[in-house]
């Protein structure tokens, strides 16, 4: 018997297919892609849908660093707001960070609770990291069991009294409890004992930034491979800023150690040369550094030491931001960017000289497969048919009021951005963000379709 008809058929003369753009015809049914076919060969289909030709055609990009606050904190981001601007950005999956929330996502019990909330808000898919935290390491499994898509530490002050730090010997014990596991330890990388707070200088960037030096970052990471290695662990470097730490990244997984490491957009936009006095919108931590250093991270991920790049969208009140009238010692550090990462990456990218083929194996394809999401990130049959219609060639102006998470705080504000989202697909059907549009995303579990 032939195959039934599809329920939707998306034709495209420009789709980014594994590392190519091709001109395609997908084949969805029951919420996959079932079919590839060749532009000029339509199959028989319920509803046709036609790619304009100043679109291409991607997949739903995957951001694993998102920080959605929700319960505890709601009033800096929650559920609705944070899933909403991921549809706007192109984003159809993320992984929310288990701390900023209260209680953090540090025990089975907390994660049913983060669970119960997100549930009925989501309108993209919506995994959850657990916590290691110090005195945790035998909640591990449990959460673990319960399909969290790994464990977040961080190796200095969070920022959040009720997320510690841990130290080295912690480091340790944790590592072999996920490497036991099989789980991905994800680590803020930067050593508290090598800041320089007497650096601070209130409003002045120079200050915040030699407060927080590469020396630090490079430290924690040299740490963390240590302990990968071990352990026999598998290890992940979030929000890379120092690109002196790639060498020792990329030894390190030459003699088959199991690390890799992500950068964000906000790394490869902007440089510190140009941070005004007081624009406290740009701090985060580590910090956004020099323009040299910007150029080196792009020749990293280029050359394939940088595994892939996510917002770590970090958002807080604009009350939390101006705190201190400018002073960045003061100012709570942050980037709440999941709307904006695609256009900000890929305006930079081609001046790189890059593609979009390379852009969507960065945000989309490599981080859903670090995480263990193989349906996800790509245009392939067999995967969830979550797509976006993008307009390259299209040029818009930040406009904070526009922009779907909560707070209107960006430090991508009258910056002049190309490429335009004009559609975002989940599992085969548009998200449309009106009022009177369901949330349709679902909660995601490791290992679990």
């Amino acid at each position: 018997m032939p195959d039934p008809v599809l329920d939707v058929l998306v034709r495209a003369r420009r789709a980014v297919v594994g590392d190519a753009e091709v001109a395609v015809c997908v084949g969805i049914r029951d919420e996959r892609i079932v079919s590839l076919t060749p532009y000029d060969e339509p199959q028989a289909a319920a509803r046709t849908v036609e790619v304009a030709d100043d679109e291409v055609l991607l997949p739903g990009l995957v951001d694993t660093h998102v920080h959605v606050n929700e319960r505890g904190r709601t009033a800096w981001e929650g559920f609705a707001s944070a899933t909403a601007a991921a549809a706007a950005g192109g984003v159809t999956t993320i992984i929310d960070m288990p701390l900023n929330s209260i209680p953090p996502t540090t025990t089975r019990e907390h994660l049913d609770v983060k669970r119960a909330v997100a549930r009925d808000q989501v309108r993209v898919d919506v995994g959850f990291w657990g916590g290691a935290v110090p005195g945790n390491v035998g909640e591990l499994e449990a959460l673990d069991g319960a399909g969290v898509f790994g464990f977040k530490c961080f190796l200095l002050d969070s920022g959040v009294e009720e997320f510690g730090a841990l130290t080295p010997d912690g480091l340790a014990e944790a590592m072999a409890e996920t490497a036991r596991l099989g789980a991905l330890m994800i680590v803020h990388a930067e050593d508290g004992d090598l800041l320089d707070e007497a650096a601070l200088d209130g409003p002045h960037y120079a200050g915040f930034l030699a407060s927080r030096p590469h020396a630090a970052e490079d430290a924690a990471i040299g740490l963390v491979i240590d302990r990968a290695r071990a352990s026999g662990g598998r290890a992940h470097v979030v929000h890379l800023s120092s690109s002196d730490a790639v060498p020792m990244l990329r030894a390190a997984r030459a003699e088959g150690v199991d690390i890799t490491a992500e950068t964000c957009p906000h790394y490869l936009t902007f440089a510190a040369e140009q941070v005004p006095d007081g624009a406290t919108e740009l701090k985060c931590c580590p910090p956004i550094r020099e323009a040299a250093n910007r150029e080196a991270l792009w020749r990293a991920l280029g050359a394939g030491d940088i595994d892939f790049v996510v917002s770590d969208h970090s958002p807080c009140t604009v009350e939390l931001k101006q705190q201190g009238g400018g002073d960045f010692g003061a100012a709570w550090g942050g980037i709440a960017s999941v709307q904006l990462g695609l256009p900000a990456v890929w305006t930079a990218a081609r001046e790189h000289g890059h593609g979009l083929a390379e852009v969507v194996g960065w945000m989309a394809t490599a981080p859903a497969d670090r995480v263990g999401l193989p349906a996800k990130g790509r245009i392939a049959v067999g995967a969830d048919a979550d797509l976006v219609r993008f307009a390259p060639d299209e040029e818009f102006t930040v406009d904070p009021a526009t922009l779907h998470h909560k707070n209107p705080v960006s430090p991508y504000a009258g910056r002049r951005l190309r490429g335009v989202v004009r559609e975002t697909w989940l599992r085969g059907e548009p998200i449309l963000l009106g009022a009177g549009d369901s949330p349709r995303g679902r909660l995601l579990r490791k290992g679990v379709r």
